[in-house]
C-alpha cells in the first residue's frame, strides 16, 4: 500500500525456543485556571480489533470445536519510541503464543501479521505484511514466537502548527468570552490534531472467514 506521508515500515520475525502502550497524552487545569496540554508525537500503539487471534481449522469451512487445529494469539505488544529527531521511530515488539491438538508429529506453523500506521482514528496510510514461524516438536501442545515490527513517521506530519498549539494551551479564565469553549469544538483544530494523530497497530493478517469467525464466536 502506497502511503501518502513520508512513512517506513519495517517488520522482522525472531525465532525462540498487541493490550495497548505508546506514549500517553494528558491534560489538566492549571492553577490560574487555564488548561495546559501534553501531546506527545509518538503513534499510540495497539493490536487492532477482531485481529489479535487466529484459529485455523482440520478441514476447510468448519468451525466447530472439534474441528479447530491450531489457536494462536498476539500477546505482551510492547514500544519503544525515538522522537528526538527529524523523524519519529517506533519500534513494536510482541510474542505469538499458540496451542495446536495434534500433537502426534513435529510440525512448523506460518502465520502472517501486518503493522498498519493509522492516520486520524481512520485513514490507513501504510501497511506491511510479514510472517512468523512457530515450531512444535513431537508431542509439544504449545509453542511461542517473537515478532518485531518499525515504523518511521517524518515529525512534520506529526506536529501542530504554532497555531493549533496556542488555541489549544492558551489559558482561559473565567469571564473569558471563550472560558467554556473545549477548542476540539473549533472544526479546524479537531481536524488538525487528528491530521497530526498516528496509530500503529498490529495483528494477524486474516481471511475474510478468519475474521467473521473471530467477530461471532
Amino acid at each position: 500500500m502506497k502511503a501518502s506521508i513520508p512513512v517506513s515500515l519495517v517488520l522482522a520475525p525472531v525465532a525462540l525456543a498487541f493490550a495497548l502502550a505508546g506514549c500517553a497524552r494528558t491534560g489538566e487545569i492549571d492553577a490560574s485556571g487555564g488548561i495546559t496540554a501534553v501531546r506527545s508525537a509518538c503513534p499510540v500503539v495497539g493490536v487492532a480489533a477482531g485481529t489479535g487471534d487466529v484459529t485455523l481449522f482440520k478441514t476447510p469451512d468448519a468451525t466447530d470445536e472439534n474441528s479447530i487445529d491450531l489457536v494462536a494469539s498476539m500477546t505482551n505488544v510492547r514500544s519503544t519510541c525515538a522522537d528526538a529527531g527529524a523523524d519519529i521511530a517506533t519500534t513494536v515488539t510482541f510474542n505469538v503464543e499458540a496451542r495446536r491438538t495434534d500433537t502426534s508429529t513435529a510440525r512448523d506453523v506460518t502465520l502472517p501479521y501486518y503493522i498498519a500506521i493509522v492516520r486520524g482514528g481512520t485513514n490507513v496510510v501504510a501497511k506491511r505484511i510479514s510472517r512468523v514461524s512457530i515450531h512444535f516438536d513431537a508431542g509439544q501442545a504449545r509453542g511461542q514466537v517473537a515478532g518485531e515490527a518499525s515504523t518511521t513517521i517524518a515529525r512534520s506530519a506529526a506536529t501542530l502548527s504554532d497555531e493549533v498549539r496556542e488555541k489549544l494551551t492558551r489559558r482561559r479564565k473565567a469571564g473569558d468570552e471563550d472560558a467554556a469553549v473545549d477548542p476540539l469544538t473549533q472544526p479546524d483544530v479537531r481536524q488538525a490534531v487528528a491530521s497530526a494523530s498516528f496509530e500503529a497497530l498490529v495483528g494477524f493478517q486474516l481471511t475474510e472467514a478468519q475474521l467473521k469467525y473471530n467477530a461471532t464466536r
